[in-house]
Parts: structure tokens; sequence; C-alpha cells
């Protein structure tokens, strides 16, 4: 049964924005749409591009922390699963469908151990990072005690300075552990660049990138030596999936916002000179707003604030518009500079967020539009999932 048919007879104004077969200008706002055919595209693009360079795309769950898009990414794009960040999140998608389930990142607190090494009962594979040798135990423990398998990667800090070893016998050492280790299995390598990824520059990127590459190979290595094949090398973000991509080392990206878009991601270069946002990809996401006051002449206030998006990555930007500008927000009100005046009451705009993934997390729906028309409407599976 599809998630849709979960929401049929809810009406608009009760926690849902809209409804199947209604115009785009009766949505009500602030909420979350998404451009279904530009989501399309970006989907087939990268699925297309992963396999030109004969890599598989994990795609990014804790982007969108929806099951019905990332079923979307499988279908269209031929993504081999999801990452994700949290425990709960990766619960949230193996109930939803998903059958490979990789938690980018590290598991420690005994209840959550517990509750991860439960995941594969509901047909997921289920696969965790390690930074740590003494967390190898309790993992072990927890996946004995409910007759599971959880398998793990090493994860290498390759530059992004948070989670990760840094050292190749680090990850000799952890990755023997865990391959002699009742109830898990050793898989592979997690080192993901994350701090360039937003670099404007392609050449700083690239030259980022290049050590975390060099750091892999020589982790790969040292692990065959020692007869530890790895069946996932991942990383990748949209801002570098060409260099992992190409590289030789890699064999799984983890791209996620590529999907959507937002200002912060748009703002980088390509190889060319060229903003990713015009070209590469296209923004899909926005937050509709509506025009709720313009009693100051040379602005409108707008009903998207704080409540309605993340500005940790800078100001949302009005789509398609040039001569207005979001320029301050407060916890109910977004401040529009309009010197024309041009905008009215009750007039909807485009805002592309700033940052989408935590943008995602404070809405519970996403209203799909295609040609003028609601198409869709998917909830946010993982909305506040944190834990």
């Amino acid at each position: 049964m599809s998630l849709m048919n979960k929401i049929e007879g809810l009406e608009v104004g009760y926690n849902v924005p809209a409804a199947v077969g209604m115009d785009e200008a009766d949505i009500q706002t602030p909420c979350l749409v998404v451009d279904l055919d530009a989501l399309e595209r970006n989907v087939i693009k990268m699925g297309n591009l992963a396999k030109e360079m004969g890599v598989r795309h994990r795609v990014h769950g804790k982007m969108h922390k929806s099951v019905d898009v990332a079923l979307l990414q499988e279908k269209l794009g031929g993504s081999c699963g999801v990452c994700c960040q949290k425990v709960s999140e990766a619960e949230s998608f193996a109930r939803g469908g998903i059958k490979d389930v990789l938690v980018s990142n590290q598991v420690r607190d005994p209840a959550k151990i517990d509750r991860l090494a439960c995941i594969p009962k509901l047909g997921a594979r289920t696969i965790c990072c390690v930074d740590d040798i003494d967390n190898v135990a309790d993992l072990s423990a927890a996946a004995v005690r409910h007759g599971t398998e959880i398998e793990c990667l090493v994860e290498i800090d390759c530059g992004a300075g948070r989670c990760g070893v840094t050292t190749t016998p680090e990850v000799v050492a952890i990755a023997k552990a865990i391959a002699a280790a009742d109830g898990l299995k050793f898989t592979g390598i997690q080192a993901y660049q994350g701090a360039m990824q937003h670099m404007d520059d392609y050449d700083d990127r690239k030259q980022k990138i290049d050590i975390a590459i060099a750091m892999v190979a020589d982790a790969v290595t040292a692990l065959k030596a020692e007869g530890l094949d790895c069946d996932i090398v991942g990383g990748g973000g949209t801002g570098s999936y060409y260099f992992e991509g190409a590289s030789g080392v890699y064999n799984e990206l983890q791209c996620g916002s590529y999907a959507f878009m937002d200002a912060d991601y748009g703002r980088i270069l390509d190889k060319d000179g060229n903003r990713i946002d015009q070209g590469e990809w296209e923004n899909a996401l926005f937050i509709l707003t509506s025009v709720m006051s313009h009693a100051k002449a040379d602005k409108a206030i707008c009903d998207a604030g704080l409540k309605a998006q993340s500005v940790d990555s800078g100001l949302p930007v009005i789509f398609g518009r040039t001569d207005v500008e979001y320029v301050k927000c407060s916890d109910e009100h977004g401040v529009i500079a309009d010197p024309d005046g041009k905008l009215k009451v009750n007039d909807k705009l485009k805002l592309v967020p700033g940052h989408c993934d935590p943008t995602c997390n404070v809405h519970d729906w996403y209203v799909g539009v295609r040609n003028g028309k609601v198409e869709t409407v998917w909830p946010v599976t993982a909305r506040g999932l944190a834990y």
C-alpha cells in the first residue's frame, strides 16, 4: 500500500497543506514544495553518472528523511540503498521497505546499539560505522543476543575533523577485531570528506579530496594484505562525487543534496567556473511562502520565518526573482526587500532554502507539484527523529 493511501481523507488545513489535484496557487503556506519534474531529472542524472563511473550510489537519506523519496531514488536512479545518521532514521527507512541501510555514524549508547541489532529483523541489511575498537564488543554482544548480523565499516577521518581514525594501522586493528567478532561482519571503509563539500572553487575541492583518496587507498591496500577485502569503500557528496567516483578507490557514493539542491550548495563552482545550480543540478525543493503584510512601502513580510527553515548556511534565495530579496527573518516572519513595491498581500513566492537538510527536518509534508497541480503529498517520514 502506498504511503499516500495512509493520508487519504485528511482535509487540507488539518496538518496537511495540500490535497492531490488542487492548484499550486491554493497550497497552504509555509510548506515544502517539490518540483517533481526537476527532482526526477536530478535523480536519473545522478544514477546515470554513477553507472558511467562504475560505482554504486547509496543515497543520503538524512537529507530528505523520506521513504517516498528514497524509493523514487531506487526506482529511477538505481540506488543500492540509503545512508542516514541516526538509528531512528534507519528504523524508519527499514520499516518503509528500504532493504539496505547504513548508519554512516557511530552507535555507542547501549539502548541504541540494541535497537540497531534489531533492524535486520525488519528485512534490511544493517551497517554502521566504527572508529573505536572498544565499540566492537558491544555491537557483537547485541547482534548475538538478537541472533542478527551487523555489518561494520571502519571510519577514516580524511579531513572533516569529526569522527574517524587517522592512521592505517588503526583501520587495520579495528577491522581485524570486527572480522573476529561474533555477529559482526567487516564490510569496508567509510571515508566522507565533509569539510570541503562547500568550498566554492573546484580546484580547492580537488586538492582536499586528493589527500583523502590517498589515505583511503593506503588503508585498502593494507587491509587486503591482511586478507580483508572491502565490499564498500564509501563517501562522496554533491560537491565531490566526480572525484571519488573516478578515483578507482571508492566504489560507493553517498550524495544527498543533489536531489533537492539548496542555496549554499548552489553557490559552489564546477570545473568550468559555473554555479552547480545553473546546469549541473536543478532546484527541486522550495519553501512556498505567502506575503502577509505590505504595511511598509519598501518591504513585504512573508509567513516563512525561522520556524519554517534553517539559516545556518545563510538566508534563503527567492527563486526566479531578482527584483526582490529575502533579507531578514524572525520566528514567524520573513522580511523581503521590495523597493519598487511589486509584491501584494497573498502573493506566493518560492524560496530556495539555505540548507535543505535541517529545513526538511522541521516540516511534516512534501507537496509534490507537476504542471501547476498537486500530484502527491509525501510525509517527511523521519522528521524530527534525532535519537
